[in-house]
């Protein structure tokens, strides 16, 4: 699973962010690795510098499952790295949810395979 960490032009952290968004998407969504082929993070800073406070980090995480549709998700938080588990667990809801979409009620893959004619 590759993951890809994009910020905006406020959000400071650079390569230790990146490292860091890696490690922890990575561990939290370790059940789904062999299903999903690339994870893209997205962070911003609405207010950027001009006030502390309030929900103003943004963290937009998308999860590509093989042969599936993208799987996306977005939190607001007073700190990045609440953003980013906020995310993270909507994201985890929307895998679960598109996987059991996947599957019958016998528990095997379904003939749908997510692509639109």
């Amino acid at each position: 699973m590759q993951v890809q960490v994009h910020t905006n032009d406020k959000i400071q952290g650079g390569e230790s962010l990146a490292q860091w968004v890696q490690q922890e998407v990575s561990s939290r969504l370790a059940r789904f690795k062999e299903s999903i082929t690339r994870v893209e993070v997205f962070f911003s800073d609405s207010d950027g510098h001009a006030k502390a406070g309030g929900q103003d980090k943004r963290c937009v995480i998308e999860a590509r499952p093989a042969g599936r549709q993208p799987v996306a998700a977005n939190a607001d938080a007073p700190k990045v790295a609440e953003a980013l588990n906020a995310a993270i667990d909507k994201l985890l809801r929307g895998l679960e949810a598109d996987q059991g979409r996947a599957r019958d009620k016998n528990n095997r893959e379904t003939i749908r395979d997510g692509e639109q004619p």
